[in-house]
């Protein structure tokens, strides 16, 4: 065993300077009231995947080393005949990440994949949903660079959930542009 435990970039960040921030800016009176990060989740939908079943594992495959761990393909409840839809058929994957996984990711997007978006204009600052979490929609996932472009049939689109443990949506506002999220003014 190693003598020291590696310490993700942003999480030794956030130990050293945002929490100290925070509770300036917020005046906590104890340390466990300092927001901060709880989980970030990854959903990638393949509607396309009701004609062929593959979609969905390609997806999951491309999801898993986005993430850097395993994607869970997720199947339909209920039958829906309109959009050709069976009870349980694949029809997206998904992937929780929690403590230094999701600090690396974290890092990656905002330091590497986000600036590689065309036309990037700046995050919503209004996509917060009243509890202190994010969501952002990205409609290229080639934008990460574990994914080899010459490789991809198609380019998909994926959701991104970062959930946190503040109160309000200025609190995670404040506690995500401390991490470098680049909101739009």
């Amino acid at each position: 065993m190693a003598d020291t435990a590696y310490v993700p970039r942003l999480r030794a960040e956030y130990d050293k300077n945002i929490r100290g921030l925070m509770t300036e800016k917020f005046g906590y009176a104890n340390v466990m009231q300092v927001p901060r990060l709880d989980k970030v989740v990854l959903n990638m939908g393949v509607g396309d995947s009701v004609n062929d079943r593959k979609k969905a594992e390609t997806a999951a495959t491309e999801l898993g080393l986005i993430a850097g761990q395993k994607a869970i393909v997720t199947y339909s409840r209920v039958a829906i005949a309109t959009f050709k839809l069976r009870e349980n058929q694949p029809i997206g994957c998904k992937v929780t990440l929690r403590k230094s996984h999701m600090y690396e990711f974290i890092d990656r997007l905002v330091n590497v994949a986000l600036p590689r978006v065309r036309d990037f204009r700046g995050l919503n600052p209004k996509s917060f949903d009243g509890r202190g979490n994010y969501s952002l929609g990205i409609k290229e996932h080639i934008i990460f660079p574990e994914i080899d472009f010459d490789k991809v049939s198609e380019a998909r689109g994926m959701d991104i959930t970062v959930c946190t443990t503040a109160s309000s949506d200025d609190e995670a506002r404040a506690l995500l542009t401390a991490f470098n999220f680049p909101f739009r003014q």
